[in-house]
């Protein structure tokens, strides 16, 4: 197998045999001068068909926390019987480097666990508990017990993703709806590719599935959805726009906690566009 490009010391893109890239995780094979050959023993994990726009994201994750979140996915290949989004030990891996920073940051924020999402996805809920150990074995970081709940929602997503998703023609016109009302309010031309704006489709594309699924949850994030609506109070009215749009197009209201997460994407966007 040859090692093509460098992403950090314990990981790099690869082409195999056959030509078909991959990224993948062993001790040390991002050191050697790219291109090179690797071999089988130097490879502790492999991820195929991850996309592109996905690349960059991995330079900027702390490697500890990939090498972690890859260690979740490799288990959760194993538990659950269902092909997973190869995207899934990229989107994992910004979750909890992302709960790690808010953790610090907002140290007396609860997050209730979701009973609702246990008893539907048993399997997904367990991998979520695994992962929080893991987490503070691997990154010494205790993360809340909600975390069980938003981590499992990965794998819930991840599953999803590669099913056939229904009413996926209005889902998409909705989410192309969403992306217009921030570049109108704003005044940005959001990157189609980016991954800051595939995050937020991916939130919009499962967020509106739950909704048809009637599957959906509410914790109690009063004090997060204070704090950051009055730090970003732009973010906060185009998230409550966007969540009217999805209320007309689904005849469902957007709880409080989805315009919680629409503000992140949307802050996350802006953000990204300014950089």
């Amino acid at each position: 197998m040859k090692a093509i490009k460098k992403i950090n010391n314990n990981v790099a893109l690869c082409v195999d045999s056959n030509g078909q890239e991959l990224i993948a995780f062993g001790k040390g094979i991002g050191f050697p001068s790219m291109p090179c050959e690797i071999t089988p023993a130097q490879i502790s994990m492999t991820f195929y068909r991850i996309d592109k726009p996905f690349y960059e994201m991995i330079r900027e994750l702390p490697e500890k926390v990939l090498e972690t979140s890859a260690l979740i996915v490799q288990k959760a290949r194993r538990t659950l019987d269902s092909d997973l989004n190869p995207n899934l030990v990229i989107s994992l891996a910004d979750h909890i480097n992302f709960a790690i920073i808010r953790m610090e940051k907002y140290q007396d924020i609860k997050f209730p666990f979701s009973f609702d999402v246990e008893q539907l996805y048993p399997k997904e809920t367990q991998l979520g508990r695994y992962a929080v150990e893991l987490v503070e074995k691997n990154l010494g970081a205790a993360l809340p017990p909600g975390e069980v709940t938003t981590i499992a929602l990965h794998f819930i997503n991840a599953e999803g993703e590669r099913r056939q998703v229904k009413n996926g023609a209005e889902t998409e016109k909705l989410i192309e709806a969403a992306a217009r009302t921030i570049e109108n309010r704003f005044s940005v031309k959001i990157d189609r590719a980016s991954f800051s704006y595939n995050r937020f489709a991916m939130h919009l594309r499962y967020y509106m599935k739950r909704v048809r699924d009637n599957e959906q949850f509410h914790d109690d994030n009063q004090l997060l959805a204070a704090t950051l609506s009055e730090t970003y109070p732009e973010a906060r009215v185009c998230a409550q726009e966007i969540a009217r749009i999805i209320a007309r197009g689904e005849e469902a209201e957007t709880p409080e906690d989805e315009i919680l997460y629409l503000m992140i994407h949307i802050q996350r966007i802006l953000q990204n566009n300014r950089a």
